[in-house]
């Protein structure tokens, strides 16, 4: 097993990987929504509170100039626990798009876990569960070993370790400490914005933000 970009044996392909053509295979970003892309408002429904957070469009525009397909994996709890509807999630999906749209940014797909295990039990779906990742590696055909997984948790980033690619941490206001400490543990980056996020994954030089 030859190592992965962390120094570890690279895992072995999983079976979304194993249905993907290795000729048609691209790079990607995986990234997180609330609190990474948008201020987490927690169990969001109201589209009219959608806040992109700083630094977030130039970001996702880079990865969009560089032809990364942009994809959104997200946790959504709120809809077991009957904070949101289906309905409320695909309204603020939409106003997320459109505003990011006005700043000359992209998302390219949206995948979310509606379940929570204390409502309806288990899943595989939910972060970091990797099941909404397999899904988009295969209607993407994602090359996942080389993608980039981003987000203010660290079950935003454990995914990456099934793969055995590249995770970066960028802190919000609701990153604990313990999740800072235990991504560094696990050889993830760290940084400042998803600015710096973009500039650390397209391997470009950044200055320090204000």
């Amino acid at each position: 097993m030859s190592p992965d970009k962390m120094g570890r044996p690279t895992p072995p392909e999983t079976p979304a990987l194993r249905r993907t053509s290795k000729a048609l295979r691209r790079r990607a970003v995986f990234i997180d929504r609330d609190g990474t892309i948008i201020v987490d408002k927690h169990y969001l429904k109201d589209p009219a509170q959608v806040e992109v957070v700083a630094h977030a469009p130039n970001a996702l525009r880079r990865f969009n100039y560089a032809l990364l397909p942009v994809i959104v994996v997200s946790n959504q709890s709120g809809i077991a626990r009957g904070l949101l509807s289906e309905a409320d999630y695909r309204a603020v999906r939409a106003r997320v798009d459109d505003v990011l749209g006005e700043r000359g940014a992209f998302i390219d797909d949206h995948y979310h876990c509606p379940h929570h295990p204390s409502v309806t039990g288990p899943c595989e779906c939910r972060k970091p569960g990797i099941a909404l990742y397999e899904q988009a590696i295969v209607e993407h055909q994602i090359d996942a070993r080389s993608s980039i997984f981003i987000g203010d948790k660290l079950r935003d980033l454990l995914p990456a370790k099934a793969y055995g690619a590249r995770g970066i941490l960028v802190p919000s206001p609701e990153t604990t400490p313990e999740d800072v400490e235990q991504a560094l543990a696990e050889g993830f980056d760290l940084a400042s914005s998803l600015s710096v996020a973009a500039a650390i994954a397209l391997d470009l030089p950044f200055a320090p933000e204000h």
